[in-house]
């Protein structure tokens, strides 16, 4: 049997060109595993570099390191050169390269070793070598865990820990689903690391903009429809809305969560008219999958209860199609 930890445990012996890449649009466990390892590596004395195709929500300015990443769609050359120069490619909460969009065809033909570290279902095998758990709360779990089982726990202080905690907290929405006994091992890890968890969830939490209260109030006003007969809570954004409220990238990032504290709401799904497509996002409880209904009908996928889709139609005939296909997956 390959002993892939030692195999990569020998390749980070001494010291190399990294590149770290996660996936469009990142969020908290995207951001924060990719900074952790990063602050992991240039322990190791590694010259690493962290790009994200598309810019990351200010919100999480706050992560050490976050600002000196490369954002492709800024700097197209930069990002490229650093793929290119790379000895090693860490690809991280993603399991495909689509979702890197044009970086992924630079990734493919690259002679670096790809390693990828991610908790989706069904990664594509492109990677060197593949340390995927579907059943992890986060990839900033599997990053902890990729370190532990390197033999570098006590390597992990407060700054990396505070980034790993950032995916820990924001993928499983404050530890209220999607957990497993690990994930609070891990938690009470980064903990004894001297991470302030208070104090984290302060500066996830209680930094938004005024705007933000707006926008969510208008939402849950003007905006939400439950259909109650199937325990569904549709919410949409038009591009009128994004005008008016000057709706930013991230902006929207848990606007989609409120309809599931409505009781007997079961699925809830954000629909967002965006200038060329409309983009969807699904959220369940229980046993319902949210997983299979964005893959089957919206080009989309992610976990069991929080998944993303997209389409090309008008708002309209999206909405009207959530509502047909929906109850075939509300049990």
């Amino acid at each position: 049997m390959i002993d892939v930890i030692g195999e990569l445990k020998q390749l980070l012996s001494f010291p190399k060109e990294i590149a770290i890449i996660s996936h469009r649009n990142p969020d908290g466990d995207a951001i924060g595993s990719s900074m952790g390892l990063a602050a992991y590596l240039q322990k190791l004395h590694h010259s690493v570099k962290v790009i994200f195709p598309s810019e990351y929500p200010t919100s999480f300015n706050f992560i050490f390191g976050v600002q000196r990443s490369i954002i492709y769609d800024l700097n197209q050359n930069a990002a490229k050169q650093a793929l290119e120069k790379a000895d090693i490619i860490f690809c991280l909460d993603f399991n495909g390269l689509d979702r890197v969009d044009k970086l992924g065809e630079t990734i493919q033909f690259s002679k670096a070793k790809k390693v990828l570290v991610d908790h989706h279902l069904d990664p594509e095998p492109f990677s060197d070598f593949e340390f995927s758990d579907t059943g992890a709360s986060s990839t900033c779990e599997l990053v902890f865990k990729l370190i532990d089982d390197l033999g570098d726990r006590a390597k992990v202080d407060p700054i990396m820990g505070e980034c790993l905690f950032t995916g820990l907290i924001t993928d499983t929405g404050s530890f209220r689903y999607g957990t497993r006994p690990y994930t609070y091992e891990v938690a009470a890890a980064l903990k004894v690391a001297g991470v302030d968890d208070y104090q984290l969830s302060d500066k996830i939490f209680n930094s938004q903009k005024a705007k933000h209260l707006k926008l969510l109030g208008h939402c849950l006003a003007n905006r939400m429809e439950i259909i109650e007969d199937h325990g569904l809570g549709i919410m949409w954004l038009t591009k009128k809305d994004y005008e008016d409220f000057d709706i930013q990238r991230g902006d929207t990032e848990g606007i989609v969560n409120y309809m599931l504290m409505i009781e007997n709401v079961k699925m809830a799904i954000l629909v967002l008219e965006q200038p060329s497509i409309i983009k969807i996002s699904f959220r369940s409880k229980g046993d319902i999958s949210v997983q299979e209904m964005a893959h089957k009908y919206f080009n989309g996928g992610g976990h069991k209860n929080a998944s993303g889709g997209s389409a090309y139609a008008n708002l309209h005939d999206v909405i009207k199609r959530i509502k047909k296909v929906a109850p075939e997956f509300i049990k």
